[in-house]
C-alpha cells in the first residue's frame, strides 16, 4: 500500500496589509494576503512568557479571492485552511529565488471590520495560557457530580 502525504496548514491571525487582487492571463482572480501570528514562548532566562510573531503569505483563488479583497483590510482577522506551496523562480536580476505561501482552500473572516471592536484575532486567545494559574489542580473530593436537574439543557 502506498503512503498517503498529508499537507494541511490550519491558523488564525490579522492581515498586515489590505489584500492585493490581480488576474491570471485567463481571468481567474488571485488574492495576495499576508497574515501575522503569534506563538507564545516562555523566555529561558526570565521566565516570562513573549510573543513571536511569524508572518505568512497567503494566496485565495477565485470568487473567494474577490470576496476577500472586497471585506478584508489591514488589521482584519482571519482563519485560514489550506496546503503549503513551495516554489523556484528567477528574479529580475537572475538570481534563483525560493518562496513558500499557504494556498488558502478555506478563508474565514473573524470579528467584526478588525480596530477597536474586537475585530482582530488577540494572542491571549491561543492554546498557550497567559500565567500558569490556568493550571492549577481541581479539587478533589468533596465535590459531587452535578445531578441532571442542575444540567440546563
Amino acid at each position: 500500500m502506498a503512503a498517503t502525504n498529508i499537507n494541511r496548514v490550519v491558523l488564525t491571525g490579522n492581515l498586515t496589509r489590505d489584500p492585493e487582487l490581480r488576474a491570471t492571463g485567463s481571468g481567474l482572480a488571485v488574492c495576495s494576503l499576508r497574515v501575522a501570528t503569534n506563538t507564545r514562548r516562555k523566555d529561558g532566562a526570565s521566565g516570562e512568557w513573549v510573543d513571536q510573531a511569524n508572518y505568512f503569505s497567503v494566496t485565495v483563488f477565485g470568487k473567494q479571492g474577490e470576496n476577500a479583497h472586497q471585506y478584508l483590510s489591514k488589521g482584519r482577522g482571519v482563519a485560514i485552511d489550506g496546503r503549503l506551496s513551495w516554489r523556484e523562480y528567477q528574479d529580475k536580476e537572475g538570481n534563483k529565488r525560493e518562496a513558500v505561501e499557504i494556498i488558502a482552500d478555506n478563508v474565514q473572516f473573524l470579528g467584526g471590520g478588525g480596530g477597536d471592536d474586537g475585530g482582530g484575532f488577540s494572542p491571549r486567545n491561543t492554546d498557550v495560557p497567559v500565567s500558569t494559574s490556568d493550571f492549577s489542580p481541581a479539587p478533589v473530593g468533596g465535590a459531587s457530580a452535578p445531578a441532571d436537574d442542575d444540567i440546563p439543557f
